[in-house]
């Protein structure tokens, strides 16, 4: 490898950019590297060189959709030419199979019979060949057409269902935050009117308990309307849990 000069710099910059010519460069470019060529005065001129490597992937890139589209083309034409070919041998077989039949079969001597009968089955023989190099070329295609469906829309429809799923339990999550709120609520209300009703004395007792009979049945109806709620929500939650879980192990597999 040469040595490092301004002059070899541009040289090598200008053989970057022919494909020709690409390999030879890129050597050159990674044994200045590893010699320790970069400095401050040569770091403009390296990147430079490296900016031209990463423009080498562009052409790659163009090169190997070109060589996509010429083997999808090669293909086609393959599978045209073989399907022309096992037409032709399904008329050879028709040909063997009608010479075999009484009508005709009867006037040929026997060595022609034998000879018919070994054309005919020579004949089947490459035929199913063909057929079944046809259906494989079917089939591959057909597969390939099917994972390139599901790779566009998977990503999709489980975004969709992840997404739903969450709104699904932040909304449970808030309802129950909402229920163990108002229950609390009603226990507070009773505990102050408790102390209340100790420091009132036995004025007011007849109204003060018929105060805390009402609130004491409110208090119980709200709590059997908790449990109630809060015995849905658990269910709720439990099947969301479930559906969550099956989309990971869905996800693992």
């Amino acid at each position: 490898v040469v040595n490092y000069s301004d002059y070899e710099c541009s040289l090598v910059v200008e053989k970057l950019k022919v494909d020709a010519k690409f390999l030879e460069a890129v050597q050159t470019l990674l044994a200045w590297l590893e010699r320790g060529e970069v400095n401050r005065r040569t770091a403009n001129s390296f990147y430079t060189m490296v900016q031209s490597v990463n423009s080498h992937i562009r052409r790659l890139m163009n090169e190997k959709a070109a060589q996509d589209k010429e083997m999808e083309e090669a293909k086609e034409k393959f599978k045209l030419a073989l399907s022309g070919i096992l037409a032709q041998f399904e008329q050879i077989v028709a040909v063997y199979h009608s010479a075999c039949k009484q009508k005709a079969w009867d006037h040929f001597t026997k060595a022609q019979r034998k000879n018919i009968s070994v054309w005919c089955k020579q004949a089947e023989e490459l035929r199913n060949l063909h057929n079944d190099e046809l259906m494989d070329i079917r089939r591959e295609e057909a597969m390939e057409m099917s994972d390139d469906d599901e790779e566009a829309e998977s990503p999709e429809i489980k975004e969709t269902e992840e997404s739903v799923l969450v709104s699904q339990t932040d909304a449970l999550k808030e309802e129950n935050n909402s229920l163990r709120c108002q229950l609390d609520a009603y226990r507070n209300e009773v505990e102050l009117l408790k102390q209340e009703q100790g420091r009132a004395g036995q004025e007011d007792e007849p109204s003060k308990d018929q105060q805390l009979k009402i609130l004491q049945q409110t208090l119980q109806g709200m709590q059997q309307i908790c449990a109630t709620e809060v015995e849905n929500l658990m269910t709720r939650l439990q099947h969301t849990f479930k559906q969550e879980m099956n989309g990971v192990g869905a996800s693992l597999e």
